[in-house]
């Protein structure tokens, strides 16, 4: 296994170059595209192991499904199901926590996480922030319309990119007067989290907007079911690995920093590929 130093904290664009790509570890039953496939430590481990070795930056491990429509876990069991993990991990792999719960993000950081990924954007715990400001890491500021059981409901916006775009200029305002230090925050503006199929498109075709923030923005639209149905499924759950590469390299293109994805090794020789034509 690659040996890595993380625990000396840069500014997340250095820690991160563009394009940098996040493995997704789901430690869960209900995830939408493989919920269960990790659900059992030992597997994630392995997933995480693997995802480093073909190339992530990082690894993404979270504990509770924000699908549409999932219902919250308690934070013991949230725990239970990453703290297994994570201490296997400390020291050889590098970890963000997914996760909204100052409790979860707080054993993570002492575990050896270096980022907390919060969909919620420092609104669901009011002791988040300050978790993440005293251990100096970074953090992933993510949009998102309402909750996970309501957010494909009806989502409606008058300019979705714009509207997006404030949301995540007031949430970095927040963070830093909380005590977090803004070269370690990056935004996401949520693909999927509250969006029809257009809009998380119009995201993409305008993610120079997002990017204008000055901050470095992640972009999850891995499998996503928008991919699936702009191929002529209206009711896909998924989308492919074709379509997941080629938006990200569409994100990419548009100012993407980190890309979200669940197939490392194929978006990394993709993401090599671009950057090496793009420059």
């Amino acid at each position: 296994m690659r040996e890595y130093g993380f625990n000396v904290r840069v500014p997340v664009d250095e820690r991160f170059p563009r394009p940098s790509v996040m493995g997704i570890v789901n430690v869960t039953p209900d995830s939408f595209s493989d919920g269960g496939v990790n659900f059992r430590p030992e597997d994630a481990i392995a997933t995480a192991r693997r995802m480093f070795e073909d190339g992530a930056a990082i690894v993404d491990v979270g504990g509770e499904s924000t699908r549409p429509g999932a219902e919250p876990v308690s934070a013991e069991e949230e725990l239970r199901r990453v703290v297994p993990v994570l201490e296997a991990l400390e020291g050889g792999v590098p970890v963000s926590i997914d996760t909204a719960k100052a409790e979860v993000a707080r054993r993570a950081l002492d575990l050896g996480a270096e980022l907390v990924n919060d969909v919620t954007a420092l609104r669901s715990d009011p002791d988040l922030a300050g978790v993440v400001a005293e251990s100096d890491a970074y953090v992933c500021l993510m949009h998102m319309q309402g909750e996970p059981r309501t957010m494909q409901a009806d989502p409606r916006y008058a300019d979705v990119v714009s509207e997006v775009a404030s949301f995540l200029e007031e949430r970095l305002r927040f963070a830093v007067d909380a005590g977090i230090r803004e070269d370690r925050i990056s935004v996401d503006p949520g693909i999927g989290f509250g969006k029809t199929v257009e809009h998380n498109f119009e995201l993409i075709r305008r993610l120079d907007e997002i990017a204008a923030l000055g901050r470095p923005v992640v972009v999850g639209f891995s499998r996503k079911s928008s991919l699936g149905k702009i191929l002529g499924d209206p009711d896909a759950k998924t989308g492919p690995l074709s379509a997941s590469l080629a938006s990200a390299v569409a994100a990419y293109e548009r100012g993407a920093t980190i890309l979200r994805v669940h197939d490392v090794k194929e978006h990394v020789e993709a993401l090599t590929a671009a950057r090496a034509v793009i420059g």
